[in-house]
């Protein structure tokens, strides 16, 4: 039975200390952000890992029941490129660096509940994706990349606190089938020799900013 200590933690979104009250009580859900695996873990990526880790002991020591999930992103531009760099297989890349990362978990004797790849997931990011776009927060470019309409969602920035759009991330190269600079990519149309997956808008494959949303909530 967990204790009645009180455990506060500060809140990005308040930007103040919060009561840490879980949703079932008792019992701790926790979601991290993982590796991109593109390249080997550096001491920033070992940071993490350890505060969080620290974070999932402590929270045992004090009686909750601690569910910890960290992903791995096993598709992203960023493999791609590596892979063309190396003259190497995509998967072959990822695998690699994969390998790499749980090394550096075992030794820094970090440990995770659930890795859930985001290849593993590609069905489930589909279908999250279509239904932002029935709701109308997504739209379809001529080219089959999906885009969040970031206008159509009042609070967006109020949680990282920059709301100036125009210091929004802007990918240069896609300017010309946006509704606006700063909409950004939760399906990415596949160049030839790219990665793919059979989707509802063609042979495409996921953005970077879509996959973790549907992991954490799945």
């Amino acid at each position: 039975m967990y204790s009645n200590y009180v455990v506060k933690l500060y809140d990005t979104l308040s930007r103040r200390e919060k009561e840490l009250i879980p949703v079932e009580p008792g019992l701790v859900k926790m979601y991290v952000c993982g590796p991109t695996v593109y390249d080997y873990t550096h001491i920033g990526h070992g940071r993490t890992y350890v505060v969080y880790d620290s974070l999932k002991r402590y929270l045992n020591i004090r009686g909750y029941n601690v569910v910890h999930v960290m992903n791995i992103t096993d598709i992203d531009d960023k493999i791609i490129r590596r892979a063309a760099e190396e003259n190497k297989d995509w998967k072959e890349i990822a695998e690699d660096y994969t390998r790499d990362y749980l090394e550096v978990l075992n030794s820094l004797g970090v440990r995770v509940d659930h890795h859930p790849r985001v290849t593993d997931h590609v069905k489930e990011i589909i279908e999250f994706i279509q239904g932002l776009i029935e709701r109308g927060y997504a739209y379809v470019a001529p080219s089959g990349s999906v885009y969040f309409e970031v206008d159509k969602y009042d609070d967006y920035g109020k949680l990282s606190g920059r709301f100036e759009k125009d210091l929004w991330n802007q990918e240069a190269e896609f300017l010309h089938e946006k509704k606006k600079p700063y909409d950004f990519a939760l399906w990415k149309s596949a160049k030839p020799g790219e990665p793919y997956w059979d989707s509802p808008w063609g042979k495409s494959r996921p953005g970077w900013h879509i996959e973790c949303s549907v992991m954490s909530s799945r």
